[in-house]
């Protein structure tokens, strides 16, 4: 057998000796992360101080050999811990600034008031399961978005080997509430197209900004499209080639605000799939042109849609928009995506799941059907027929024993027909 090994990081019992001078030398011996064990020592004028210098010395080597990390140890805060997971995240610069943005906020908000003072080695799974189990009794998505901020942020601790492990790897699965997409019928559709043209004829005559027709104009784009609400708003005049045989709208950016920063016109959607090319629809076409002919000749690059100081229109003012629109109707609550998921219906009952996807720019049919087509309850009328045929009152009655003998028969002539073209 071989020796013992002191535990890395450890040490083992202090020494204490005294100096000619008439001071206390403390000794111990420590294992350290390169696998040797060293002596280390202190002098102070009693007992207490080399004791208390032997652990500042012990401490300062840790922070040393941990330096590259923040010096971050187990025993570090884990406010500490989210501080350096977000210098991280700036230092990698792999993040769109939007999503950067959404990680801090959801750690900020969800999860650092629970664990501010909190040691990181204190953070168990049980604790982790509390906290994500208490969120998810008031939101699903509050408690999905604090589970995800947690384990980068203790991924990023366990690489560093700050902690042996994520504690948010063993907690119990977040458990999705049964959602069904609902999509809008055509009735809702055309509702919703009367009251923005009643809304924008009766702005006419009042004061403040008049209506320019981009509420309409912007849900058409939707409904053509199945782009999204910031896809949408960032349609730029060379986004649009109107005039071929089969006009044609590029999806190729999206709009992205963040607080405390102007919104901008990010020059890639949402993920890469997003990036498409779509045929437009007549109906979207006639209301692209009519607002372009509005803008008049603007640069290739000029947005199609803006606000009067000609900046781009956050999706959160578009909304609020629609809202007030919409408010006290039958429409009331339709926010943009239910358009989105209407066009992903639409086209699936036509055609098929497949296009749906491609049209909405999904990498998988799955995220389609779970979250943009609304179920089908209706299943093939086909069945009626053979039902009635087989099972009605004017079916005809056949002896089982006579159908078997017969079915045997004509699998008997089968076989002699392939054996005389197979002789012949």
């Amino acid at each position: 057998m071989g020796r013992p090994r002191t535990p890395i990081g450890t040490h083992g019992e202090v020494h204490y000796t005294d100096t000619p001078s008439g001071k206390v030398k403390a000794r111990v011996r420590l294992r350290e992360y390169d696998g040797r064990t060293r002596l280390v020592s202190a002098t102070g004028r009693s007992k207490a101080e080399a004791l208390r210098l032997l652990n500042k010395r012990i401490a300062d080597n840790d922070l040393a050999r941990t330096s590259t990390h923040g010096g971050l140890s187990a025993d570090s805060l884990f406010g500490d811990l989210v501080d350096a997971w977000l210098q991280h995240l700036d230092d990698t610069n792999r993040l769109a600034d939007s999503t950067r943005y959404r990680y801090e906020r959801d750690m900020l908000t969800h999860v650092l008031p629970a664990f501010e003072h909190l040691a990181l080695r204190e953070i168990t799974v049980r604790r982790v399961d509390q906290l994500l189990q208490q969120l998810q009794r008031r939101s699903y998505n509050r408690a999905q978005k604090a589970r995800v901020v947690l384990s980068l942020a203790f991924k990023l601790a366990v690489r560093w080997e700050v902690v042996d492990r994520n504690p948010v790897r063993d907690t119990e699965p977040l458990v999705r509430p049964a959602k069904v997409a609902q999509a809008l019928n055509v009735q809702t559709v055309q509702l919703i197209r009367d009251l923005v043209a009643d809304w924008e004829a009766g702005r006419a005559g009042k004061s403040g900004p008049k209506p320019d027709g981009q509420v309409l104009a912007v849900i058409e784009a939707m409904l053509g499209t199945s782009a999204r609400i910031g896809e949408v708003l960032a349609l730029r005049r060379c986004d649009l080639d109107l005039d071929r045989k089969r006009p044609t709208v590029r999806i190729a950016g999206t709009i992205i605000s963040i607080n405390g920063k102007p919104t901008i016109r990010q020059d890639h959607p949402k993920t890469s799939r997003s990036r498409r090319t779509i045929v437009v629809p007549p109906f979207t076409v006639a209301a692209l042109r009519s607002r372009l002919a509005r803008i008049g000749d603007v640069e290739p690059e000029h947005l199609v849609f803006f606000t009067r100081n000609g900046t781009p229109i956050t999706a959160n003012n578009y909304r609020r928009s629609l809202r007030r629109i919409l408010d006290g109707s039958e429409a009331a609550g339709v926010t943009p995506h239910a358009f989105r998921r209407t066009v992903a219906t639409t086209v699936d009952r036509a055609v098929g799941i497949d296009l749906a996807a491609e049209l909405l720019g999904h990498t998988t049919t799955e995220v389609t059907r779970v979250h943009y087509i609304e179920p089908n309850e209706y299943v093939n009328p086909a069945t009626a027929d053979i039902l009635q045929r087989s099972l009605g009152p004017d079916a005809k009655v056949t002896d089982p024993r006579k159908a078997s003998k017969k079915a045997s028969r004509q699998r008997g002539k089968s076989g002699k027909k392939g054996r005389k073209t197979k002789s012949s």
